[in-house]
């Protein structure tokens, strides 16, 4: 069957591969299974259930809810008919709901559990156009999304006129960016945006018995919701972490064969493990670090000879084997995106027998634009890998990178002179991103355009390069760079306190609290030789002056970042611009 929309993949679903697990969620402690059968029967009903409450093609739905199965259900049901979902973030406020239902003037809000009910529903005070709220939980006196799906169950509607009234170049979501400055504008994107590059993705990953999932980066953006796209296109179950916390556990449980992540997330991987290490002692201790400075050596396209590689073999079945146990035990693949990854980190992952391809696009470019396959030839650590199949890529003069392609949104919803300043009249879309091709074939991203700034000196600084560079210490967690206008680049640095406690138990110094410790002058020392080693790789203007170390982490809730963990760099940078006045005014 030929592939056009979105929901069609349901059906290719059942007539090439159906399986038992299409959706997996845990309820009351335990996991219950939806078929592919099972979920095609409650989308249908659930489309039926829509089309009674009057629903029609292009109205808009919202759904405010973390990943469960009925997420899935509701999109696919919306799909079916022609009308369009509104997925938002749980962590956004009732003002962000409010500008998001007035820009899009949807009809219907599906809010998750009693809290989400509350905030949307005060985000939807006063707005006669919104008809009702339905909550996935049952709660009291609240309409529950079932009652679609039961008065559906029961009429004969013949979906398919309506499924044959929905074009591939129809609108199958409004997806409204996370920005870090402004209102959020509602990215369009049509069926064939986003399907063009599930499948494509799908017809050049390559790698063979990859049977579950587990996911757990938000369904209301679109690098995860695509990949579940592309999860129902290879047959592959989904499992959705029960939360953030239960991950560990989730990938025991469920021992998937592949998920999606952001860096953020391995960095702490990462650092938990190292962590751990450093609790061995004696000759299990020297083989943890023997192993760990053998992984941060590997080169997946260079033969470093006979002892390295029986060194290696060795450490993996010594050391690097638990570390594939804590993430299942049959990882087979572990796509990364969303921000940049540091290479130390994707090669030590390789060199554990973890693969990790990184990634790279935007919600306007549904989202992929160019990744790293698995193949030898395609992959290369360090950039996002070549172009998608199907997506041109151009350097522009000033470095920004362009693209074009079948991914390319239709444009910014209500905003044409928003969609002409991003996709010019020759269609190319142009990231914001500053970037190159090595070897004339991967794409590499250096920074954000809008985020590189000009000392007095009048040299760029490119903050994310050294930031991941600072973030390469395990001592460190988060990192900000500032100094435009000034004469030398400085940072803010949020340290890691567990690693810190660990080195101070080292060192026999008594730890008091986060805010007391970074005072402490052997502790600033300790800080200061971590960034002398970064500021080593740097170029001279590029190499980092002055710090100041901060008690508290940024966090989504504060403000300070997006939900997909970004720096609001401006909301960061008025929160401590005594902090940063103090770098400069010494």
């Amino acid at each position: 069957m030929e592939l056009t929309r979105l929901f069609d993949l349901l059906s290719y679903q059942k007539e090439n591969h159906p399986i038992k697990d299409t959706f997996s969620y845990k309820y009351d402690g335990r996991w219950k299974n939806y078929s592919t059968d099972d979920v095609i029967n409650i989308v249908n009903a659930v489309s039926r259930g829509f089309l009674k409450l009057g629903l029609k093609k292009d109205d808009k739905v919202g759904i405010v809810s973390s990943n469960r199965p009925e997420w899935n259900f509701i999109d696919l049901a919306l799909q079916q008919i022609g009308a369009v979902s509104v997925p938002m973030y749980p962590t956004i406020t009732p003002k962000d709901y409010k500008f998001i239902f007035e820009d899009s003037g949807l009809k219907y809000v599906f809010a998750e559990d009693q809290e989400l009910y509350d905030k949307v529903k005060k985000a939807s005070q006063g707005l006669s156009f919104v008809e009702n709220i339905y909550s996935f939980e049952n709660l009291n006196n609240i309409p529950h999304w079932s009652e679609l799906r039961e008065s559906g169950e029961n009429d004969t509607t013949d979906l398919e006129e309506y499924k044959k009234a929905v074009t591939p170049e129809d609108l199958v979501t409004l997806i409204y960016t996370s920005g870090t400055t402004g209102n959020p504008k509602g990215v369009m994107l049509t069926h064939n945006n986003v399907l063009s590059n599930a499948k494509a993705v799908s017809e050049n990953l390559d790698v063979a018995g990859i049977r579950k999932s587990l996911s757990f980066l938000p369904l209301c953006h679109i690098f995860e919701r695509t990949s579940v796209y592309f999860y129902l296109y290879r047959g592959v179950g989904v499992y959705y972490a029960e939360n953030l916390e239960k991950i560990g556990d989730n990938l025991k449980e469920v021992q998937p064969d592949m998920f999606t992540t952001v860096p953020r997330l391995l960095e702490k991987i990462y650092d938990k493990i190292v962590a751990k290490g450093m609790e061995l002692s004696g000759v299990k201790k020297s083989l943890f670090f023997w192993a760990l400075n053998l992984g941060h050596k590997f080169d997946r396209n260079k033969n470093q000879g006979g002892w390295y590689n029986f060194q290696l073999k060795l450490a993996n079945k010594l050391i690097f084997s638990k570390w594939r146990e804590a993430v299942g035990g049959n990882i087979k693949i572990i796509a990364s995106g969303g921000a940049a990854l540091q290479p130390r980190l994707a090669t030590i992952f390789w060199s554990a027998q973890i693969p990790v391809l990184e990634a790279y696009g935007l919600t306007e470019t549904s989202p992929g634009i160019s990744f790293n396959r698995y193949n030898k030839e395609d992959m290369l650590i360090g950039t996002v890998g070549p172009a998608l199949p199907g997506v041109e890529i151009k350097i522009a003069e000033d470095g920004e990178v362009l693209a074009k392609g079948p991914n390319i949104m239709k444009g910014y919803y209500n905003q044409p002179e928003k969609t002409a300043e991003v996709i010019d009249k020759d269609g190319w879309f142009h990231t914001g991103d500053i970037g190159e091709m090595v070897n004339g074939k991967f794409l590499k991203i250096t920074d954000r355009k809008k985020e590189m700034f000009k000392t007095s000196g009048g040299k760029y600084i490119a903050p994310q390069y050294i930031e991941n560079k600072l973030k390469e210490s395990t001592m460190i967690e988060m990192a900000m760079v500032v100094g435009d206008g000034q004469k030398f680049p400085g940072a803010l640095i949020v340290p890691n306190f567990e690693a810190l406690k660990e080195w101070c138990q080292h060192k026999g110094l008594a730890y008091t609290s986060d805010s007391e410790m970074i005072k402490d002058e052997k502790i600033i020392g300790k800080f200061e030789r971590e960034i002398g080693k970064a500021n080593d790789q740097f170029a001279q203007y590029e190499k980092i002056k002055k710090t100041i170390l901060l008690p508290e982490a940024w966090t989504v809730e504060n403000g300070e970042l997006t939900a997909k963990l970004s720096l609001k760099r401006k909301i960061i940078e008025a929160n401590y611009k005594d902090e940063i006045a103090s770098i400069y005014n010494n």
